[in-house]
């Protein structure tokens, strides 16, 4: 699976982990933010790594969540979708707007396997410093670079190089940043 191979989401295995992950997930949602230790401590047991000065509202919604990595000071708003069939990693300084999905599982467009439950999925990189609007959509295999803006509501298809704004559906780039019109 973690290697982008076909795979069946209903092996004991797998369902297991993602047990695990929807309990805690559970648990870190209906925290109270009146207790941000066993917040970050729930977080900290749900996700892969998790940097100094994170904050991640709630719900936030994970497949695995041991293999999301967030960087120092990240913020990710509520609603965050990250679906880790896939590694997902997340820089440092980055910024997450309201339901934003990283989606790294992918299907055949064959109908047969579809059907026979195979799937795969490839790693989304989110670079520092990267700014995602609300709503945005990353897909699988996805590198965004360092310092770039994706706008609201942006279906990130391809790769997406550092310091450069981002928009629309396909999501493409605008302007580089430092160029008129900030």
């Amino acid at each position: 699976m973690l290697a982008g191979d076909l795979y069946l989401a209903d092996d004991p295995e797998l369902e297991a982990d993602a047990l695990r992950a929807a309990g805690l997930g559970e648990r870190y949602n209906a925290s109270s933010v009146t207790d941000l230790p066993a917040r970050q401590a729930l977080l900290r047991e749900l996700l892969g790594e998790v940097g100094e000065g994170v904050v991640v509202r709630p719900p936030l919604s994970v497949d695995y969540g041991r293999y999301i990595s967030i960087g120092a000071r990240t913020f990710v708003n509520c609603g965050a979708v990250m679906l880790d069939v896939a590694p997902i990693r997340i820089g440092d300084d980055v910024q997450i707007g309201p339901n934003v999905q990283l989606l790294t599982p992918t299907h055949p467009v064959d109908p047969e396997p579809r059907r026979a439950k195979w799937e795969a999925a490839k790693p989304i990189t989110i670079g520092d410093n990267v700014w995602l609007g609300g709503g945005v959509i990353v897909c699988p295999g996805v590198t965004i670079g360092a310092n770039t803006v994706v706008g609201a509501g942006a279906v990130v298809t391809r790769d997406l190089p550092a310091d450069v704004v981002a928009v629309g559906n396909p999501a493409r780039v605008v302007r580089k940043i430092g160029e008129a019109g900030e």
